[in-house]
């Protein structure tokens, strides 16, 4: 707890010998609670931005059409008949 209080340079506060735990848990507790915060935040807005991203992908690729259509050849037993007559 000492090497970890001192890494943070934490300071104990006037009249304390050394940091307590109290203080420097509340101070983590802080930190850590507006960190959860911020992550859920940023994750929701990057979700957002894929799922856009991934609606457009299928509108491009609903806007192409996955096969193509060719025109009618004349060249079956009804289109013989119909120029013989």
């Amino acid at each position: 707890f000492l090497e970890t209080t001192a890494y943070f340079c934490m300071k104990p506060k006037m009249g304390e010998k050394e940091v307590s735990p109290h203080s420097f848990f509340s101070i983590w507790h802080e930190f850590s609670s507006d960190f959860k915060d911020f992550w859920k935040k940023e994750n929701k807005l990057i979700l957002q931005e894929r799922v856009k991203e991934a609606e457009e992908v299928c509108r491009q690729k609903k806007g192409k059409s996955l096969y193509n259509i060719r025109p009618k050849h004349d060249s079956g037993i009804v289109s013989k008949i119909c120029s013989n007559a």
